[in-house]
């Protein structure tokens, strides 16, 4: 196995809070121009992405999938297995000399019952927290069992069942869509999608792509998901939040039902305006990760396909050698 690039550490992270930390490695790939939710065009064509795993084979979700994707995409790692350093140690395994991990967060429930007797009717003071650990790449490590060793991913074919199976997908959500014009949108106040035909697009995927990124944005109203960053005109910080959750959630859906993410023309913008986004508030793409992932599984359950498992992200805690930054 070759040896894997290893990941930026400097011990200035560890002053870091959770969220900054695994925003970072984000912010990372987003100044380089990359967004790492989308699979770069190779020779034969756009690759779908596959969720990160966690040692047990539970996808994780939100924040950590891009993450994570983003580590893998700037390091070339292949296998979409993560593990910590115990587990490694308890699969027989071993983290190579070298190598630096990846950071993932989850939120820990804090808080006690109180003590006296006279507010039982009280819930607990229980309050979340943000917490972190680290995970690394399987290709980082050696000794792995066979069931973990990537097999390399199938090239999507331009074939009449593969698309009879994506559009009957699509087909049994409920939404309003509209075809014509050159323009994809959601437009709120009429609650309707319109799309451009399906002849104006390069490939089916492309097609299925965006109307997946449309549908995220059908998910906001009110009478769905009630989801409102305050977006007052065309291209403010509310504009670019709702454009980051949408084409966070197309990426999620693609990867549960093998469909290439990439949509957005002006990449550029967008980006610059997600770095001013974490700039402003590390916290803004742990907000809007967490929405995309609740657009993804509402669309997944309207087209009957299963979500990744929605296990709260502490499953492997004990295990993890957690760490708050």
């Amino acid at each position: 196995m070759r040896s894997a690039k290893t990941v930026p550490h400097s011990s200035s992270e560890d002053r870091l809070s959770p969220a900054e930390r695994v925003t970072r490695q984000i912010k990372s790939a987003l100044e380089r121009g990359v967004r790492p939710w989308v699979k770069p065009w190779s020779e034969t064509g756009a690759l779908p992405l596959v969720l990160p795993l966690r040692a047990n084979g539970i996808p994780y979700r939100g924040v950590n999938t891009v993450a994570l994707w983003a580590a893998a995409e700037e390091c070339g790692f292949s296998s979409p297995h993560w593990f910590t350093y115990k587990q490694c140690k308890a699969l027989g395994a071993n983290v190579r000399k070298g190598e630096r991990g990846s950071f993932v967060v989850f939120y820990k429930q804090m808080g006690r019952e109180r003590p006296d007797t006279a507010h039982q009717d009280e819930k607990p003071e229980l309050r979340r927290i943000l917490r972190g650990y680290i995970v690394f790449n399987g290709d980082q490590v050696s000794g792995l069992p066979d069931s973990f060793v990537p097999t390399p991913p199938a090239i999507p074919q331009p074939r009449d069942p593969e698309e009879v199976r994506l559009t009957a997908l699509f087909a049994k959500i409920p939404a309003t869509i509209r075809y014509g014009g050159d323009r994809a949108f959601y437009a709120p106040g009429l609650d309707i999608i319109q799309m451009p035909p399906k002849s104006a697009f390069p490939d089916v995927t492309r097609f299925l792509s965006t109307k997946s990124h449309e549908l995220a944005h059908w998910t906001r109203a009110k009478s769905r998901l009630d989801r409102d960053f305050g977006q007052k005109r065309f291209g403010d910080a509310g504009y670019a939040l709702e454009e980051l959750v949408a084409e966070l959630a197309s990426a999620f859906i693609g990867a549960q039902i093998g469909l290439p993410a990439d949509h957005i023309e002006d990449h550029a913008a967008y980006i610059g305006s997600w770095l001013t986004a974490l700039n402003d508030n590390a916290s803004a793409f742990l907000t809007a990760a967490a929405k995309a992932q609740a657009a993804s599984d509402y669309l997944l359950g309207l087209m009957g396909v299963s979500a990744a498992a929605s296990k709260d992200e502490d499953e492997d805690s004990a295990q993890a050698g957690m760490i708050e930054a």
